[in-house]
């Protein structure tokens, strides 16, 4: 099975969910992100990074409503092992930490927090919070680090209602390229 075939199926089967609070599904979220990497120049694996971040949401279970979760899900940690076997760590190192690039940028940019959405605000408790100092210089010392800033900025922004994109499709070419022989 190819790396689209195997994307178009996960993204069939659950990617029309709505994204967890939001008035965007979960394809839309991942193709408007996607979509913000590429109007950026962003470099063709944070494009798929950014298409593909929250792949982990689709691949293990978490409650539908946002109300209803009590514990994090860690989509993050099992959308970048899924990654990493498909793509390089330029791919799967980024997605793996977008979740602590929410927690860091609340900590390092003082209107970050203000902006981010009710729904991200619930999970961002459930994520442990805003980084202390000492999780900051670990966060930075990370070699993907600055990509997984860019990559949550993208992240916050696609959540626009109805916003048109390119689909899955147009992204095949490049998905292809960058994944991994089997």
């Amino acid at each position: 099975m190819s790396i689209v075939d195997e994307v178009l199926g996960i993204y069939g089967r659950r990617g029309a969910e709505a994204y967890f609070g939001e008035s965007v599904s979960v394809t839309e979220h991942g193709l408007q992100c996607a979509h913000f990497a590429a109007r950026a120049a962003a470099p063709p694996e944070l494009i798929v990074a950014a298409l593909l971040h929250d792949v982990g949401h689709l691949i293990e279970p978490a409650p539908d409503q946002i109300s209803d979760w009590t514990l994090d899900a860690h989509h993050e940690l099992s959308g970048a092992a899924w990654l990493a076997a498909r793509f390089g760590s330029a791919v799967s190192e980024p997605v793996r930490l977008h979740v602590a690039a929410k927690r860091y940028l609340c900590a390092t940019d003082s209107g970050y927090a203000r902006r981010l959405s009710p729904a991200s605000v619930k999970t961002l408790q459930l994520q442990g919070g805003v980084m202390s100092g000492t999780e900051i210089a670990v966060f930075e010392a990370e070699p993907h680090h600055r990509d997984a800033v860019r990559l949550r900025r993208w992240d916050d922004a696609a959540k626009i209602a109805r916003l048109s994109t390119p689909d899955f499709r147009h992204y095949g070419a490049l998905l292809e390229s960058l994944a991994r022989g089997p």
